[in-house]
């Protein structure tokens, strides 16, 4: 059984007590580990049991299923994925398929969990199989027109369903019945988790906002060859002892492939010493300028972030700013002035704490929260500013900080 901290504790308490609910928690505060304890409770105490895991993109999807898997080791859990990506479990997205493969589970009497997209959830529904429990991941995602049906469809058949996420999205006008205040479907919140106690208790470090001052013309026709000297001089400004792990969010699939392509950034990267990743839905996933499988750029990533020794850049379009798991990032450099939630989950990807800092707090080697004493005291989040709309946006991000960090409120944003 899983150790939890005590905020994971009352969450899981409550979800004991309710049958569906919201869970929020801050990026960084372990959402994950509290649905794995909740699966492990009742795949042991409840009989066979259909659990389904739904997150926003298959690269999550993924995540999730590796980490459930590390924890649940029962004989009689049988994994499928219902989605379009590669995976070395059973894998469909034909409901009948689905179907089959969970009902000739739950006959022998054995577990089976399901881990699929927000995109193929429809699939899950469509197989008419019976669910226990459902986990919604990135829960917000659920609220937009596409996904809402099938999301609403699971609040009428699942036993059990729970909405975990750090950016609740609230319904208005036409989208009000789309929006997380609709109790019908996703029910009262169960915990509503401050940032201020994660970084007083130390299961996250603060971060830190560091405009970068430019006066480069950033126009549609130049906007790459602006964007890569950009990075250069950023760069310039790291601390190369650090070992920098920095996530770029890059403006557009376009601006990126041009950057990478027409411009002397890798060659930049290549001399100073850094391996580059990149993903994006339009060019896939390419490791050091080899085009490789997701799974083995999500092991990489992996990989790279808990070695100390390695620095890295990984650029990305929307792709990573959620629920991906990166151990180890430093710094992440925003290229483009993100919708709130986009740049509330950007920010909370650079503020998880160092698996040194985190044993070392475990031991009684140093006081949670004293973050001098921290390998990784910050997480440091920067973007150009001075031409147009940047200190506005600078201002922008720094409020959002505020208000999550300090202020301990939940970025407000509508479906």
């Amino acid at each position: 059984m899983l150790s939890l901290r005590p905020h994971q504790q009352r969450a899981f308490a409550a979800m004991q007590e309710n049958n569906a609910g919201k869970v929020i928690i801050p990026t960084g505060g372990g959402k994950t580990y509290i649905m794995i304890a909740d699966a492990y409770k009742h795949l042991r105490d409840s009989g066979p049991q259909t659990i389904v895991v739904v997150a926003p993109r298959i690269l999550l999807a993924n995540q999730l299923c590796e980490e459930f898997m590390q924890h649940i080791h029962h004989r009689d859990v049988h994994v499928c994925h219902a989605h379009s990506g590669e995976t070395h479990h059973f894998s469909s997205t034909k409901p009948e398929k689905i179907a089959l493969f969970a009902n000739t589970a739950r006959t022998a009497g054995e577990n089976c969990i399901i881990f699929t997209t927000y995109h193929s959830l429809g699939r899950v529904v469509d197989s008419g199989i019976d669910i226990s429990t459902i986990y919604f991941d990135e829960a917000h995602n659920g609220t937009a027109r596409g996904f809402f049906v099938a999301v609403y469809a699971t609040a009428q058949i699942a036993k059990r369903r729970y909405y975990f996420t750090a950016t609740p999205k609230t319904g208005r006008g036409q989208s009000l019945a789309r929006g997380m205040n609709n109790t019908d479907v996703y029910g009262n919140t169960l915990c509503n988790v401050p940032a201020q106690e994660l970084i007083e208790a130390g299961a996250i470090v603060p971060p830190r906002i560091v405009p970068f001052e430019t006066n480069r013309v950033r126009n549609k026709y130049n906007a790459h060859e602006v964007d890569a000297d950009n990075l250069k001089d950023m760069f310039e400004q790291l601390d190369v002892f650090q070992k920098p792990k920095v996530l770029v969010s890059a403006p557009s699939s376009k601006v990126l492939g041009n950057m990478l392509g027409q411009t002397d950034i890798l060659e930049y990267f290549k001399n100073k010493g850094y391996d580059v990743m990149h993903i994006t839905s339009k060019f896939g996933a390419v490791i050091n300028g080899k085009k490789v499988g997701r799974e083995l750029f999500f092991q990489t990533l992996q990989d790279w972030g808990a070695d100390d020794h390695k620095q890295f850049v990984i650029f990305h379009y929307s792709i990573l700013s959620e629920g991906i798991n990166v151990p180890g990032l430093t710094h992440t450099i925003m290229l483009r002035n993100l919708p709130i939630i986009e740049m509330a989950q950007t920010i909370g990807r650079v503020i998880r704490v160092h698996k040194d800092d985190r044993a070392d707090v475990a031991a009684g080697k140093i006081p949670a929260g004293a973050f001098h004493l921290y390998k990784k005291s910050e997480g440091i989040v920067t973007m150009p500013t001075g031409y147009k709309m940047g200190d506005a946006i600078a201002q922008r991000m720094q409020n959002v900080v505020n208000a999550i960090f300090v202020e301990g409120i939940p970025p407000l944003a509508f479906c």
